[in-house]
């Protein structure tokens, strides 16, 4: 990745989207884009690259993981 966002590493993203998860289990990919909007909204690139990094990251992770009462095969 480029620009200083590429700074943070790939594995912290990683970690980032799952506290998401966490905190916000019905609507984490909305959290993580909220935050990436309010560091748009002040100007903060930096920021606004990483959240943009943790959004995707949840989407992913989202995507991956089973729904509930769903078993892992």
């Amino acid at each position: 990745m480029a620009g200083e966002s590429a700074r943070i590493a790939d594995l912290d993203v990683w970690r980032a989207a799952q506290q998401i998860i966490e905190l916000y289990p019905n609507d984490p990919e909305i959290a993580a884009a909220q935050r990436a909007d309010s560091a748009y909204e002040q100007g903060d690139m930096f920021n606004f690259d990483l959240w943009t990094r943790v959004t995707k990251a949840v989407t992913e992770l989202e995507r991956v993981r089973p729904t509930r009462g769903q078993s892992i095969q």
